[in-house]
């Protein structure tokens, strides 16, 4: 059986670094061991498996993810982190690789090289961004094998959402249509130093099998302007879309509906009717 290296508290990692929490950066730092390594269990087995993590901070969720065997990539903003982060490598040799720099203009799957899952305590200000970017795009399925992801509990709430719900939305299609959502496990706000106004959720998403037929772009097209303006009725919400009324006319879908009343699996076709 493997020896895992000792580890000083978070705590005390935060204290020798004089890391703070920055309001800019959306950061909230996650210090309970033991619930970090619950939040890397959903992600499943992590032995020997590739990690992306994004936002890694002074290191809470990395080393959970080191400690059940992944070989992690972390992508962090804030240059303050990178000696608690060097550390941690130092204690896991050859595990551990770290990148500073925005998450959100670097390749990830040109960073990894190889298949990977994604794990995140996400800075609340680039998580649905990000989220929207590795739900996208037209090769699928993805380099990623999963995301095990922090939200903000009502984002997360949005992503698994079910139609004519408050929560339904664009989020919810871009999330259900060709993979698989889950809300794994409700956070506490005390839970982070310094505690958020608000409370968060992991979800845990796995690809799934795409529909013939349909574009992501016809669809994110289709679903920006549907939920664009979601109270109104679909004949005029998406009167500027070329070709999406005779699309609701072909399928039988009554244009006086609003956006959060259709499925899934309607706006699915509506977009393989403007994808054709």
């Amino acid at each position: 059986m493997t020896t895992l290296p000792a580890l000083p508290p978070l705590r005390e990692v935060i204290a020798a670094h004089g890391l703070t929490a920055t309001k800019a950066l959306g950061q909230n730092f996650l210090l309970d061991e033991q619930l970090l390594s619950r939040i890397a269990a959903i992600a499943g087995d992590l032995t020997d498996r590739a990690v992306l993590e994004i936002g890694p901070g002074p290191g809470g969720l990395t080393r959970a993810a080191l400690r059940a065997g992944a070989r992690v990539t972390a992508i962090e903003m804030d240059r303050r982190c990178l000696p608690a982060l060097e550390q941690l490598s130092e204690a896991f040799p050859g595990k551990l690789e770290f990148v500073q720099g925005d998450a959100t203009t670097i390749d990830h799957d040109a960073l990894l090289g190889e298949p990977y899952a994604i794990l995140a305590n996400l800075p609340y200000n680039v998580g649905t961004p990000l989220f929207t970017g590795w739900l996208g795009g037209e090769v699928w399925p993805p380099r990623w094998t999963s995301l095990t992801l922090m939200f903000q509990q009502e984002v997360a709430q949005r992503i698994v959402a079910q139609p004519d719900t408050d929560a339904y939305g664009r989020l919810a299609v871009l999330a259900q249509w060709r993979s698989t959502p889950k809300l794994a496990l409700k956070v506490h706000r005390s839970a982070f130093t310094p505690p958020p106004k608000v409370m968060s959720a992991i979800v845990h998403v796995t690809p799934a099998e795409q529909p013939a037929g349909v574009s992501a772009k016809v669809l994110e097209r289709l679903t920006g302007a549907a939920f664009g303006q979601r109270r109104k009725m679909l004949r005029q919400s998406l009167k500027g879309l070329p070709g999406a009324l005779a699309a609701l006319e072909q399928l039988g879908i009554e244009p006086q509906r609003r956006a959060e009343t259709l499925t899934v699996a309607e706006f699915v076709n509506v977009a393989r009717v403007l994808t054709a």
